[in-house]
């Protein structure tokens, strides 16, 4: 399929005309009409110069690989040692007008001390003369070939027996000890005092006699109410029931075997 453009078309239609009318409808006439239309000058622009060369003023010739040249680095140049430490100022100079500070001159009453030269190996030769021997240590030896070893550290000798304080009792044990006997004794005397405040107070015999005959009528009434239970107890709440007033009547009993001095819990 052939495409054609505007102006293109425009040539083509020129040219049909210039074509006899009777070789106008064969494609061999389209095909020469073509021909002379590609044979024709495309468009060039007037400003195509001046901008090829502004391309080529701006362009760097090191914008993508770099320079062209690198400067190789100096021999002498090389690092040295403690070279990027960080270093003092210099020293201000003295200014001229500024007055220096007296210096120190010894009295006359002075005298200096006189170091004297001392001879190191005339006071180790007496140091070893009067020194006292070394004891020899003790060895033990356990095999035939003459293995030996140190007795002391082994555990054979028998250094701990031979200390003053071998068998006393140490100072922080018996402070310790101390301590927990202190506590002990306070601890007894708070019970004692806590029993002291809830020990039971000597009643009156009018008082006595009244607390026994509320108890009693306590207890004749849960005895009754007991004794009304049926016999037969198959449901869980009159087994409940049942201990409950059973309970009753033990404490009741008991409160008056307290009170009276050994009541028994006879109903009347």
């Amino acid at each position: 399929m052939i495409k054609f453009g505007v102006f293109s078309d425009i040539l083509l239609v020129h040219n049909l005309h210039s074509i006899p009318s009777v070789h106008r409808n064969y494609i061999t006439s389209l095909l020469f009409a073509l021909r002379t239309t590609q044979q024709l000058k495309r468009y060039v622009s007037k400003y195509s110069e001046l901008v090829r060369r502004e391309a080529e003023k701006n362009k760097s010739q090191w914008k993508t690989m770099g320079p062209a040249k690198v400067a190789v680095p100096s021999p002498n140049d090389f690092l040295q040692k403690r070279s990027k430490e960080p270093k003092l100022a210099p020293k201000k100079k003295e200014q001229e007008g500024e007055k220096l500070l007296p210096l120190s001159v010894p009295g006359r009453t002075y005298h200096p001390v006189i170091r004297i030269k001392k001879n190191f190996i005339y006071k180790n030769a007496v140091a070893v003369i009067r020194g006292k021997p070394k004891n020899p240590r003790h060895f033990c030896v356990d095999t035939r070939q003459g293995d030996k070893y140190l007795l002391e550290p082994s555990g054979l000798f028998p250094k701990y027996i031979r200390k003053k304080n071998y068998g006393v009792i140490p100072k922080y044990v018996t402070r310790r000890n101390e301590e927990m006997k202190r506590a002990e004794e306070e601890y007894q005397a708070s019970v004692l005092e806590e029993l002291k405040k809830k020990a039971m107070k000597t009643l009156s015999e009018e008082e006595r006699t009244d607390i026994l005959k509320a108890l009693k009528k306590n207890w004749e009434e849960v005895n009754r109410a007991f004794q009304t239970l049926p016999v037969l107890t198959d449901t869980r709440y009159k087994r409940m029931q049942k201990e409950e007033l059973e309970l009753k009547l033990q404490q009741l009993e008991h409160r008056k075997s307290v009170v009276g001095g050994g009541g028994g819990g006879g109903g009347g």
